[in-house]
């Protein structure tokens, strides 16, 4: 059975739609994938001509209908052709369309959904409470056991793939929102990672906070009370896992392969190696949601949009992913 794949479209002042059409022209012959493209149609007719990428792009009906590329447009009026960057109008509209993208999973209408970039500064102005798509995503699927992790690859093949234990928090704040059951539940998802990506030794080596993974406690003691402790419950239960180790040298070694996954205590002790090796190809990935969820890792780039600038590798691996965890589903 043909699976459908959902993309919502993100800030359309950025550069979300022109990545999802190159990255769509690119994996057109890959497969016989059907997608679900939602948000204004109109504007994504107008891109897909004025780059020249000829897909065949159809107003959806159901999924019954033939065909490969189609178009849905959830709100009731199209949006207007000139909108200034960050625009109200967009970053509500973006909202809008991963909200719809997230209920037809939940209907089990699509196997997985894409998000392309939104601009959170933006859905803030317009008036939307708003913390991230992540967590959008876990409040419309009604947990907050979830984790994002990244994943991305060198121009040799070789992997790293970071769980976060926080996202979005100024340093300051890392130490006190880390808890033992918030690394065991990151480090319990790492593992189903692994094995939905199909590697079966799972293998995850957890960092610690402090330089050195706190030299004993001489450097603080988080490793002592909290990550060790999250990591020996989830060794009890049988997990292949190994730390709290020392970041400045985990990362060179899980790049060898020594390890699957590494989960970070923090936004930049993860993501700055990650961008260091796949700064094009990385992917957001939401662990814990009941549906496929992954991103393309990087912004809205409103600087370049609509000037055919844009790089869709992140979004091609993005779509990749998504289509691969839908096949091991």
């Amino acid at each position: 059975m043909t699976g459908w794949i959902g993309i919502s479209l993100g800030d359309i002042t950025g550069i979300g739609p022109e990545v999802t059409l190159k990255a769509l022209a690119l994996e057109a012959q890959a497969d016989r994938t059907r997608y679900l493209l939602i948000g204004d149609a109109q504007h994504l007719r107008r891109l897909n001509e004025q780059f020249g990428l000829k897909l065949p792009l159809q107003t959806y009906s159901g999924r019954d209908e033939p065909g490969r590329f189609f178009l849905c447009q959830p709100l009731p009026d199209p949006l207007p052709a000139d909108l200034m960057e960050g625009s109200p109008a967009a970053a509500r509209a973006a909202v809008a369309w991963v909200r719809d993208g997230a209920e037809r999973c939940l209907r089990e209408e699509l196997d997985a959904l894409v998000t392309a970039p939104v601009n959170k500064e933006a859905i803030v102005r317009s008036g939307q409470a708003f913390v991230g798509q992540t967590e959008m995503l876990s409040q419309l699927a009604g947990t907050d056991r979830t984790a994002m992790m990244l994943l991305g690859q060198d121009d040799r093949g070789r992997w790293l793939r970071v769980a976060l234990a926080t996202t979005h928090l100024p340093l300051k704040f890392v130490s006190d929102q880390l808890t033992q059951g918030k690394i065991e539940m990151v480090i319990e998802l790492t593992v189903q990672a692994c094995r939905d990506l199909g590697l079966p030794r799972a293998c995850v080596a957890v960092c610690g906070l402090n330089p050195h993974a706190g030299e004993g406690g001489e450097m603080g003691t988080e490793e002592q009370t909290i990550i060790g402790p999250a990591v020996k419950a989830a060794r009890q239960r049988q997990m292949n896992v190994v730390g709290p180790l020392s970041a400045d040298a985990l990362f060179y070694h899980a790049f060898k392969g020594d390890y699957d996954a590494v989960v970070a205590m923090y936004h930049d002790q993860g993501l700055v190696p990650l961008k260091m090796i796949g700064f094009d190809t990385g992917v957001n990935w939401t662990l814990g949601l009941p549906f496929i969820r992954t991103s393309p890792d990087h912004g809205t780039a409103y600087d370049i949009a609509g000037q055919g600038k844009a790089n869709p590798s992140s979004m091609q691996a993005a779509i990749r992913l998504a289509k691969q965890l839908a096949r091991n589903k």
